[in-house]
């Protein structure tokens, strides 16, 4: 009687304890082949705009969500922290940095100031340190560094006029 416990306890265990193990082995979600597109205004086809589950869901390696409303920071957002960019879900725009670990449809990120017209043509408004060009999707904003080079970038739905940026995360 004794060892017919022992025979139904050991595989019990082994069950027990392989599940344990295989919970561990999760594999993180992947974002690989990364394409922002300049003219469409999205990043692997997720557009500012969407709702938040279809962004996630077109690129599932988000590092962190804050869900979108007036109580969250900046109405919410999808970070993507180690990619270097975020998508804020309640103000319809995308911000990708400098270290974006992705493509671009054209080489902006890293261009100087004088080659956007190629590109662009004649930004709708200027700062010093920013140009915003309006697009058919609303509005993209490039933002320079100290040597006059692309290092920041905003995609938005919206039109300059509109556009409500967050300073807490940009």
């Amino acid at each position: 009687m004794m060892c017919m416990k022992k025979k139904l306890i050991l595989p019990f265990l082994f069950l027990l304890f392989a599940q344990f193990v295989q919970a561990q082995l999760q594999s993180k979600p992947e974002c690989s082949n990364l394409s922002a597109d300049i003219f469409k205004g999205w990043i692997n086809m997720a557009a500012p705009n969407a709702d938040p589950e279809q962004i996630k869901t077109k690129l599932p390696c988000f590092t962190s969500f804050e869900k979108e409303g007036n109580e969250s920071k900046c109405g919410g957002g999808i970070y993507y922290e180690d990619k270097d960019f975020k998508y804020l879900v309640q103000r319809d725009y995308i911000v990708i940095g400098e270290k974006f670990k992705g493509k671009f449809n054209v080489p902006i990120m890293g261009a100087k100031r004088d080659d956007l017209f190629t590109w662009l043509g004649n930004p709708k408004l200027k700062d010093a340190q920013w140009e915003a060009y309006q697009m058919q999707y609303g509005t993209l904003i490039v933002y320079f560094n100290a040597k006059k080079l692309v290092n920041k970038i905003i995609m938005s739905t919206k039109p300059t006029e509109l556009i409500d940026l967050c300073t807490e995360v940009n």
